[in-house]
């Protein structure tokens, strides 16, 4: 599994603590730090991710560099 530092980024980037991002995500904190984590997101969370940060799935994932984002 590897860490998902994008996620942190954009929540840094938002200027939210975990436990705001939590509550905006739907979930308590054991789950959100095993999505950083690299552990299986939910679709609908992942959506709730893209449209809170306006970056793509992949971009999320670590699956691409920001620049390089083209899918949602």
């Amino acid at each position: 599994m590897a860490y998902r530092v994008n996620i942190e980024v954009e929540r840094a980037r938002m200027q939210m603590n975990k436990g705001q991002m939590c509550e905006a995500l739907g979930v308590t904190l054991k789950p959100y730090n095993g999505y950083i984590r690299g552990e299986t997101i939910p679709s609908g969370k992942l959506e709730k991710l893209h449209a809170m940060t306006g970056k793509s799935v992949d971009y999320l994932l670590g699956l691409c560099s920001e620049g390089d984002s083209t899918n949602t």
